[in-house]
């Protein structure tokens, strides 16, 4: 006997609200009443997906960085070498600048320099496998804090930024 699919339409919704509540109160005021108002559901819903505050920051953190990975990939598909890069490159200043979500480095600089412990790791690992030769990991980091330091002192110079990151892994534009 086949189960019906699970309604994950909830779900999504709670994770876009999160995003929403977030940007104005940060992680430490985090209201999950707030959460469950703005997806349009009951706080029971929101505890059907989600048991706990950290369980939903968690799950938040998670949400966020497999639609960068699922951007990476579509500015990627079918494009080889150098082209890819740029590709992948291109896609970092793009998601950045047009990114209104959770600015979590104004209003909890130090939830930020936490979740950057976290996130630095996995886009240095994920740029590196564009890179080849031996100073591939070099190039990489180097671009990874270039893409923080305007993440963190935001600018509107999408071209400039662009330039720098791809100053840092060498490519010519």
């Amino acid at each position: 006997m086949n189960e019906a699919p699970e309604d994950t339409s909830s779900r999504q919704r709670i994770l876009l609200a999160t995003a929403e509540v977030l940007a104005l109160s940060g992680q430490a005021k985090l209201s999950l009443s707030e959460v469950a108002s703005r997806a349009g559901v009951s706080r029971p819903t929101l505890y059907r997906w989600f048991a706990s505050k950290d369980d939903l920051l968690e799950e938040f953190a998670a949400f966020e960085q497999r639609a960068f990975n699922e951007g990476i990939v579509a500015a990627t598909a079918g494009l080889r070498g150098n082209a890819r890069l740029d590709g992948a490159l291109k896609f970092i200043v793009a998601y950045q600048q047009s990114y209104s979500g959770v600015r979590i480095i104004d209003i909890e600089p130090e939830a930020a320099i936490r979740r950057f412990s976290r996130v630095i790791p996995l886009m240095r690992s994920g740029l590196q496998r564009l890179l080849p030769g031996n100073d591939g990991a070099e190039k990489a980091a180097t671009a990874v804090r270039v893409a923080v330091s305007h993440y963190i002192i935001r600018g509107d110079d999408a071209d400039q930024f662009l330039a720098q990151l791809r100053h840092a892994v060498g490519l010519r534009s």
